[in-house]
């Protein structure tokens, strides 16, 4: 058995029963989320479930571990060769937030809200691949900064108001609201790496920056349309 309690012949079902118990704990939350509630929901009995999963905590661990696995697939395993660190740190961005917005948004908010519930080794094991993702956004960060591509701020400072921007998404992104998920992605990236070009560093020309303001001439003395 995995750390996420999964069986290797279970295949798909094993996924269903984790995704639909996400859904659950997402709308009542852990507290207010029953065994058998999750077990009705993926159309087996109480005993069933418990083939699959040994307990709530252990399901709840689970959950949080099948979380960290479709971020690290799809966010960290695309980025980590990009070569230029301001470029991995921009595509960073775009793909976590592409993660939140296109579906994966219930196994991150279980992995943000429900993280005090965890105990001992569970705990331990979720906060450490945590922190690998902060190192890696520390690490970009530094890297920029020495080849004089951003400006020389605290790297825990940067980390960290990076994942509250992508994190916090969820709370307000509506598929079917005014703006698209793109046109987030585009505006959040801009947004945060236009204030952290160093001076001078390609892309980071005050023209640059006041582009993004609809009206407000360029250094050239133009104004966009």
């Amino acid at each position: 058995m995995t750390p996420g309690g999964r069986r290797p012949d279970d295949g798909d079902r094993y996924k269903a029963i984790l995704e639909t118990a996400a859904r659950l704990i997402c709308e009542r939350g852990y507290e207010g989320t029953s065994m058998q509630e999750i077990a009705a929901a993926c159309r087996l009995t109480k005993a069933g479930l418990y083939h699959y999963i040994q307990n709530k905590e252990q399901l709840l661990f689970a959950i949080m571990s099948y979380g960290m696995d479709l971020f690290e697939g799809q966010v960290l395993a695309k980025v980590r060769d990009i070569a230029d660190p301001v470029e991995r740190l921009r595509s960073c961005m775009r793909r976590n937030i592409e993660l939140v917005t296109h579906g994966a948004a219930k196994e991150v908010i279980i992995i943000l809200h429900e993280h005090a519930t965890l105990t001992g080794e569970a705990r331990e094991y979720i906060d450490q691949r945590k922190k690998q993702y902060v190192r890696f956004i520390e690490s970009a960060f530094s890297e920029a900064v020495k080849q004089g591509q951003m400006r020389p701020l605290d790297p825990t400072i940067v980390a960290f108001s990076f994942l509250g921007m992508v994190l916090w998404v969820y709370k307000w992104f509506k598929p079917d609201g005014r703006l698209t998920a793109e046109q987030i992605i585009n505006g959040m990236v801009d947004l945060f790496f236009a204030g952290l070009a160093a001076p001078g560093a390609a892309g980071s020309s005050s023209a640059t920056v006041l582009s993004l303001v609809p009206g407000v001439p360029t250094a050239a003395g133009s104004e966009k349309p």
